[in-house]
């Protein structure tokens, strides 16, 4: 049982590592999906009184997708580059068409689970109702009873209200309920349309082929795992060599002793070689020939980050 359930989580994790980016946010918007309907399950609870509702209201639309934007954008690696890019180097050597493509990348990665959030919430409407009722004209509802205000509709959305108002509250109910899911439907349509424009627009844009973009995507997956896998031996080794320093000896395993005896390590990299690999890449070319990370350029030997002569910009974001 326990190695079943270990099995699934590595599954579960190999999707959440996934490159690709439609897979990936389609996860995010299932994530999103059933922890909005947990929350309303759980955790949605109207206050049912006037001015409370509207704020009450808000922030459960407001908040989550906010806390859910942020996440997204610290769970983003363009975030960190663009964060080492700007420390180490600046800005200066990118293009405005650059950097907007830049900060679209991350905003667009961003705003996929608060908008799948905000579109659940308006589909459902219960957040809208709690706050809005409030507001619904009196003189709106058929027959409706003057003495009656603000403080009895907002007690609609808990049905808390006296029998000869049961009309009037499902009239208000199915309103503010039809016009959450309009608004709702509304968001999803335009959103869908944007990412379809922005889809053909990359595409346009492309200066690759649809096989090299394919490679450079095949590429940045291999160098990433490759170079994750080759630091963590390698520190793995640097640590058991001061351990042993200190110590006299070092307890190793014999899957980490062939490590030892097989990779001999010397020493450590300087911090001009960390800092020439970290930081945001966009696509470049140097005398014709593909350039596909920060690491394939310093190992080449390129030096700057901006056009040269010999080597030019291609405004294409690494997705």
């Amino acid at each position: 049982m326990a190695a079943l359930i270990a099995e699934n989580f590595r599954f579960l994790s190999l999707f959440f590592k996934s490159k690709d980016v439609m897979i990936f946010n389609g996860l995010v918007a299932l994530g999103t999906v059933g922890s909005e309907e947990l929350f309303s399950v759980v955790a949605f609870n109207c206050p049912c009184s006037p001015a409370r509702n509207y704020i009450y209201g808000l922030a459960a639309i407001g908040v989550p997708a906010l806390a859910l934007f942020l996440i997204g954008v610290m769970w983003n690696n363009h975030t960190w580059n663009l964060v080492a890019e700007c420390h180490k180097r600046g800005i200066k050597n990118f293009s405005a068409a650059a950097t907007f493509l830049l900060f679209g990348s991350i905003l667009g990665r961003a705003s996929v689970a608060p908008i799948t959030w905000s579109v659940i919430s308006l589909l459902r409407g219960e957040a809208y109702i709690c706050a809005l009722s409030e507001f619904v004209k009196p003189s709106s509802l058929d027959k409706f009873p003057a003495e009656y205000g603000a403080e009895v509709l907002a007690k609609f959305p808990c049905r808390d209200v006296p029998a000869n108002l049961t009309k009037s509250r499902d009239e208000v109910t199915r309103r503010l309920r039809y016009e959450s899911q309009l608004f709702g439907w509304l968001l999803l349509g335009i959103v869908a349309v944007l990412v379809f424009l922005t889809k053909c627009l990359k595409h346009c844009c492309s200066p690759l082929s649809y096989r090299q973009e394919a490679y450079w995507a095949q590429y940045r997956s291999n160098e990433d795992k490759l170079f994750r896998r080759t630091a963590e031996v390698h520190s793995r080794i640097l640590a058991a060599k001061n351990v042993k320093q200190f110590f006299g000896f070092v307890a190793l395993d014999k899957e980490e002793k062939e490590l030892v005896q097989e990779f001999p390590v010397e020493g450590v990299q300087p911090s001009p070689q960390w800092n020439a690999i970290t930081g945001v890449y966009i696509y470049r070319e140097n005398k014709g020939f593909p350039l596909y990370s920060r690491l394939h350029k310093w190992a080449k030997g390129v030096e700057g980050n901006g056009p040269t002569p010999e080597g030019h910009e291609l405004l294409f974001l690494a997705s």
